[in-house]
């Protein structure tokens, strides 16, 4: 059992950018503190951690060309001039909305140190975005994705993976890598975790009696999801026949490999998922995350409820996993519109 595993979490984004002149000792003091506190204390990803500290950075450094020199001296004004200019540099509402997220959450990180008396974040406004549905392959979409003909025809897969030396590789390996991207698949849509939480996993996470995987999430939270029969038999053919082929001594408890034998890269998952929906003609192209989105929205619509699909995904908030209600409600308004006869 593990205690702790840094969470993935969703694509941070680039962070606003570096400043152009060392920080003043105490606002780099600060930033070193809330970069220890979001690894230890948080328990967020590299990729979020670089990502927090670029645009907390970026927000300092304005502030010190506004003539401050010490954080206690940061109100909100400067806050709001910070992301002022990031608007005038044409930045999208997505990236203002985090970044605006960010300073909250690092003015309320240096309140609770002491190093602020009040917090200035407190009286941010965040830009309202639109919640863009997400896309998702259709049941006879998926099936076709997963059924095709791909497994019988290694060369096809293994070649189609750009970075990981498939085709240059003899032939077990390039069986190997075949087992390997069909477990990748059967995963992702089986239980819908993130490919982070995927790319992770460790050969102790895996439950064969119960056919379930533990995850560690954003936050290094735990949960266990469940798998379905056809995933559990990718898994198995890949932990018996293909993971071995590719071991060696940098594998370590990873229960999915690249060529060289490390742990997968979540980069190479995502190119796995794009190459294996490209070789399945008639179906639109999508990544892990729409595999993720795919999985919760077969879920409701075969009449699972909501709280079920919130543990499975990981959310925190329920209102996250609603947005697949309006997809499942979208779908049946379209085949209503498309069958009735009076539609």
């Amino acid at each position: 059992m593990h205690a702790t595993r840094p969470g993935s979490g969703p694509p941070a984004g680039p962070p606003a950018g570096p400043p152009e002149e060392p920080l003043p000792p105490d606002f780099a003091a600060a930033l070193a503190a809330f970069e220890r506190h979001l690894r230890a204390e948080r328990g967020l990803s590299e990729h979020t951690v670089r990502a927090y500290a670029g645009d907390i950075e970026s927000m300092l450094a304005h502030a010190a060309r506004c003539g401050l020199a010490r954080l206690a001296e940061l109100d909100v004004e400067i806050i709001r001039a910070w992301l002022a200019t990031q608007h005038s540099a044409g930045k999208s509402r997505a990236t203002l909305a985090r970044r605006t997220a960010g300073a909250r959450a690092f003015t309320r990180f240096a309140v609770s140190r002491g190093l602020l008396g009040t917090d200035p974040g407190a009286r941010l406004a965040s830009a309202r975005l639109r919640r863009e549905l997400p896309s998702a392959l259709t049941v006879r979409e998926m099936f076709a994705v997963l059924d095709g003909h791909l497994d019988s025809n290694p060369d096809a897969v293994a070649s189609s993976v750009p970075g990981d030396r498939a085709a240059d590789a003899d032939g077990p390996v390039r069986a190997a890598l075949v087992l390997r991207d069909t477990a990748i698949m059967e995963l992702l849509y089986a239980t819908g975790i993130r490919v982070g939480e995927l790319c992770g996993l460790d050969l102790g996470d895996v439950d064969d009696s119960r056919r379930a995987i533990r995850v560690f999430g954003k936050g290094a939270k735990e949960r266990v999801v469940p798998f379905g029969k056809p995933a559990d038999e990718a898994l198995t053919r890949w932990l018996r026949f293909g993971r071995g082929v590719l071991v060696t001594g940098e594998s370590g408890k990873a229960v999915l490999l690249g060529a060289r034998g490390r742990r997968l890269d979540p980069r190479t998952a995502r190119r796995v998922v794009h190459a294996r929906i490209a070789a399945t003609g008639g179906v639109a192209d999508t990544g892990p995350h729409g595999l993720r989105h795919t999985a919760a929205t077969h879920l409701l619509e075969g009449g699972a409820d909501l709280r079920s699909v919130q543990e499975l995904l990981g959310h925190a908030s329920l209102t996250t996993t609603q947005i697949y209600t309006h997809v499942s409600a979208s779908r049946l308004v379209a085949a209503y519109r498309q069958a009735h006869p009076r539609a």
